[in-house]
């Protein structure tokens, strides 16, 4: 075999290697709780090496889940404040975005200092902070005070700014000559261009505020305004403690961010390749 040809055979055997790899660190855990979820009594949890595929299948599990906690209600609490926050890092990442990259204004190098900032400060040192803002607004124990302190992201308010930036100046030349306002060239111009990058916002923002778990525990006591992170917690209890039914509710909590991803995968991918090419 010429050498070329086995050092690119080497080259494609490396790289797919390391594919495989990653798939089972990432993928590995998920497709364990999922076969976890449907082993019923007679299926030993802890052989090795481990059986994935179950010997006495149910669904059981998840009928037990619902049994032990409210979970219709803890979707809808958990979609409301998921809803919430998409809407405002959509918005609001938006908005601070165009201002960032195509407005020019008296501290706008501050402004943006400050997002970057933002990014290096860890969500646990400000969380009695926000919880104190929360109670002095009234907010405590609402599903809208779990939602706010995430309404706009740091991270999301600079993936727009990149967005904006990446636009052809010249659009924006032809609309002013064109006598269009700023709202205008924000609304008709700019924002149609960066379409993906708002699906990728979107997805962040739903996926972070889905999967928090911390935030809600703290701000929220009343069990029938509980999220679905918060609310599953019940299945782990000091004298009891079943693997299938927490595999079950882990399920059950990450069905709907697969669907949401897969709802809006082409747009998000859209955004990831306008990103890694314009940026």
């Amino acid at each position: 075999m010429p050498r070329r040809t086995w050092v690119r055979h080497r080259g494609a055997a490396l790289r797919y290697t390391a594919l495989v790899l990653m798939f089972v660190v990432l993928v590995g855990p998920f497709v364990w709780q999922l076969s976890l979820s449907f082993k019923g009594v007679g299926d030993d949890l802890y052989t090795r090496p481990p059986q994935l595929v179950p010997s006495d299948p149910t669904l059981g599990n998840y009928a037990e889940v619902t049994r032990l906690v409210p979970v219709l209600r803890y979707l809808l609490n958990s979609t409301t404040v998921a809803l919430i926050s998409v809407a405002a890092n959509v918005f609001g990442a938006t908005c601070a975005g165009f201002a960032l990259a195509r407005l020019r204004f008296r501290g706008r190098g501050a402004a943006l200092s400050v997002f970057v900032v933002a990014l290096l400060v860890p969500a646990e040192i400000i969380i009695v902070a926000q919880f104190l803002l929360m109670r002095s607004m009234g907010l405590n124990d609402t599903l809208l005070g779990v939602a706010l302190p995430t309404a706009v992201a740091a991270l999301n308010v600079l993936l727009m700014r990149n967005a904006f930036l990446a636009v052809p100046a010249a659009l924006e030349e032809a609309s002013l000559i064109d006598g269009a306002n700023v709202r205008q060239r924000f609304l008709q111009i700019c924002v149609p261009q960066v379409k993906g990058v708002m699906t990728v916002v979107a997805i962040f923002a739903f996926v972070g505020s889905w999967n928090d778990f911390l935030w809600p525990l703290i701000v929220l006591s009343d069990q029938d305004k509980y999220t679905l992170t918060v609310g599953l917690n019940a299945l782990r209890g000091t004298f009891f403690d079943d693997p299938r039914i927490v595999a079950a509710g882990t399920v059950i909590a990450v069905l709907p961010i697969l669907v949401f991803f897969f709802v809006l995968q082409r747009f998000f991918f859209k955004g990831v390749e306008e990103g890694g090419v314009k940026g």
